[in-house]
């Protein structure tokens, strides 16, 4: 097995300890990008082999298991099952691939890329668009798969609303939080070496794409999952904090860039971002709102912004716009803050 301090070995020359670090640096680095043009490129994993459809048929294994404990620990024990099982699995793919660097690299960018997914999220919402152009009832079925609403009598503005609340809520754990927290690891590890360190680097943004999966397949107040749901419900919220805030500043800094509405951008999000009922889903969308003029409108549940003007199909296109840009800034951004804070430290 590749151990740490063979990691790229023969790259570089010097100390060994920098060595070590640099190279483990420049792993970080590579990895993310390779991953990105994988994902930009290829695009998801086919399905019978998508790490996120393995997790979610792991969870349904253990939730009709621990769903019949009528109380808040089936939640826990569906948690802990289901890391402890997709984690071994991801071990065993590790410690296969770590027998030859360049397999490594390109396994661990492959799993990386499954953890999020920029391509798809910004292809979906033209794609609707498209429909939206061609057939209003094509248009209805298709969101109709984005979002958990009734969509057989909306209205096209109400579909494109839809489109660009999903889109943008997605902004963050679509991509924001799982590079965040590689990142975060990225840093930790950097300075604290651990054994298997290349194997927590990934398992860290597997760990948040799980809470993630976790959430959207038991994190409902409904009779069955009240009890189960509860605690992935919340870890998914606490793990969202952070990166929810700093995708819906990039929003603004984005609304900025592209000549729309900066200052309204940053107005809303601060008015509006705590009407939704999640305490984070809101920052992305109050921010695209803002920048774009628009209501975003959720029956019974909130509304986004101020009617300046009517939302029509071509703000789904400034809406793609906007996440793709913001996604571009956070991306240069963490990675210079990386940097930064490797060669300074």
């Amino acid at each position: 097995m590749i151990e740490y301090n063979e990691l790229l070995n023969g790259i570089i020359f010097g100390n060994a300890n920098d060595i070590v670090s640099f190279r483990l640096f420049l792993f970080v680095i590579f990895c993310l990008v390779f991953s990105l043009a994988i994902d930009w490129f290829y695009g998801e994993l086919p399905g019978r082999i998508h790490p996120v459809v393995i997790i979610g048929s792991i969870i349904s294994f253990f939730k009709d298991i621990f769903i019949r404990i009528k109380n808040k620990l089936s939640g826990l024990f569906l948690v802990l099952c289901t890391c402890l099982v997709s984690g071994l699995i991801l071990f065993i793919i590790y410690w296969i691939c770590s027998f030859n660097t360049l397999v490594l690299i390109i396994a661990f960018s492959i799993l990386l890329s499954s953890t999020y997914s920029v391509n798809m999220l910004l292809q979906t919402a033209i794609d609707v668009k498209n429909d939206l152009n061609e057939s209003i009832d094509k248009a209805r079925k298709s969101v109709s798969y984005l979002v958990s609403r009734n969509t057989e009598e909306l209205t096209e503005s109400f579909i494109v609303s839809a489109v660009i609340e999903s889109l943008t809520e997605n902004i963050t754990d679509s991509y924001v939080a799982p590079i965040f927290y590689y990142f975060v690891f990225a840093l930790i590890i950097l300075f604290y070496p651990i054994n298997n360190q290349i194997y927590y680097l990934l398992l860290v943004p597997v760990i948040y794409r799980i809470f993630n999966t976790l959430d959207a397949m038991v994190g409902y107040k409904t009779d069955e999952l009240i009890y189960i749901g509860f605690l992935p419900a919340k870890i998914d919220d606490i793990l969202n904090y952070i990166p929810s805030r700093i995708a819906g500043l990039f929003v603004v800094v984005s609304a900025y860039l592209l000549g729309l509405d900066g200052k309204n951008s940053y107005k809303i999000m601060r008015r509006d971002a705590r009407k939704c009922p999640s305490p984070n889903s809101g920052y992305t969308m109050a921010s695209t709102a803002g920048a774009l003029n628009i209501q975003l409108i959720k029956k019974d549940t909130y509304i986004l912004g101020d009617n300046n003007k009517d939302i029509i199909a071509d703000d789904i296109t400034n809406a793609v716009n906007l996440s793709k840009l913001a996604i571009v800034l956070f991306t240069i951004t963490i990675v210079v803050l990386f940097t930064l804070i490797y060669v300074i430290l």
